[in-house]
């Protein structure tokens, strides 16, 4: 069985695949059915079927999106991330700064929370418009 650190690993690979093709069920087999997203101020979302619905909400925007772990720190079920999401569209990119959560049970995603200035990344929308 995978650790929690490798888990994590390939749901961040198979995002960044996915992120062009809006295959989110490809990114929510990842995840236990009774998983928790929790995506900055936006409300958490239960289940396997909720979080593939709000994945393929955030890649239908298009584009492609990149991932630079900056830290990864994991123990047996808690794996915590530091990283820059950047995100292209049409030849503009923003990179967000991100500090992730995610819960690992039974080589599955439990849990999975972003945490993220969202005025920065609301003021680089209105810049980058």
């Amino acid at each position: 069985m995978e650790t929690p650190a490798q888990v994590v690993r390939d749901f961040v690979d198979r995002f960044v695949a996915a992120w062009p093709t809006g295959d989110a069920a490809t990114v929510a087999a990842l995840f236990r059915d009774d998983a928790e997203y929790h995506n900055g101020p936006l409300d958490p979302v239960h289940g396997r079927a909720a979080i593939q619905a709000a994945v393929s909400g955030f890649m239908a925007m298009g584009g492609s999106v990149s991932v630079d772990i900056v830290n990864l720190l994991a123990d047996e079920h808690i794996v915590m991330t530091e990283r820059i999401d950047h995100f292209t569209i049409d030849d503009c990119t923003i990179s967000l700064p991100i500090m992730g959560i995610f819960e690992i049970q039974a080589g599955r995603i439990a849990a999975w929370r972003d945490y993220f200035d969202v005025n920065q990344f609301t003021s680089m929308l209105t810049t980058n418009a």
